[in-house]
């Protein structure tokens, strides 16, 4: 259903939507759900919504047919964390856009509202990643010497890769380092009667990208091919980088663990 938001200018619109669908492509949503979203609430204002997103920015066209006015634009992805909170939270707010018949204003107080909200503190992310490390370990058979020292890898690793990337180091830099350090305390497993094996390959697990992993493949057959690709590419080069950081670990202690 379209409904007729006369008082509400092209521009005005065009800015909303530029900047809703680079912050859902910013936080890990795949590009087929962006798209939709975004179209849905710009159909929702009378607009001709057509949307074009690449790895790192994405350029909106809008047309209003009986006004002949259009809007064109792009605006670049913002680095942001993978927040499936803000995914299910903005997709729901297209829905109310649509279903409410919200007006702009209202729609952007809503928009804003979701982005500063509460986020979940860092103390407790940091602490069920370590425990969510520790049961991988569990589950490829780690004893419980073993769990527990993934337990603490993975929440240095994960400190020193948040660090990291506070100081704005390059991410490729910033898996290397944290996947050296994580399998560098779980080599600490030589000392106590554990499975080292085990422990080694699980104090990285934590750094694996899944979410681009898992949007590559959705993008490319639902169509999307470009962004798909650039998203799979950058997925593989950063298992290359949690690789070659954890090869740093094995050469040096190649003769306690080979």
């Amino acid at each position: 259903m379209e409904y007729k938001q006369n008082e509400n200018d092209i521009k005005s619109v065009g800015d909303f939507l530029l900047s809703y669908a680079t912050h859902m492509m910013g936080c890990g949503v795949h590009t087929s759900r962006v798209a939709r979203c975004t179209t849905r609430i710009g159909e929702s204002y009378g607009y001709t919504v057509t949307i074009s997103m690449v790895q790192k920015s994405v350029l909106l066209r809008l047309y209003n047919p009986q006004r002949n006015t259009q809007y064109s634009a792009m605006e670049a992805i913002p680095p942001l964390p993978i927040s499936f909170e803000h995914n299910a939270r903005l997709s729901e707010l297209s829905w109310d856009i649509v279903d409410n018949q919200l007006p702009l204003e209202e729609a952007t107080k809503k928009y804003n509202k979701i982005l500063k909200g509460p986020r979940t503190h860092p103390l407790f992310v940091l602490i069920f990643v370590g425990i969510a490390n520790a049961s991988f370990c569990r589950l490829f058979g780690g004893d419980l010497p073993a769990m527990g020292i993934v337990f603490w890898a993975t929440i240095v690793g994960f400190i020193c890769k948040q660090k990291l990337i506070e100081e704005h180091v390059n991410h490729y830099i910033a898996f290397i380092a944290s996947a050296f350090v994580a399998s560098l305390c779980a080599s600490v497993s030589l000392i106590f009667d554990a499975n080292i094996e085990v422990a080694l390959t699980t104090s990285v697990l934590y750094l694996v990208p899944g979410v681009p992993l898992i949007n590559g493949v959705i993008d490319l057959v639902e169509g999307y091919v470009q962004t798909g690709l650039a998203r799979l590419i950058e997925a593989f080069l950063l298992v290359g980088c949690i690789g070659s950081g954890f090869s740093i670990t094995l050469f040096i202690f190649k003769e306690s663990l080979l």
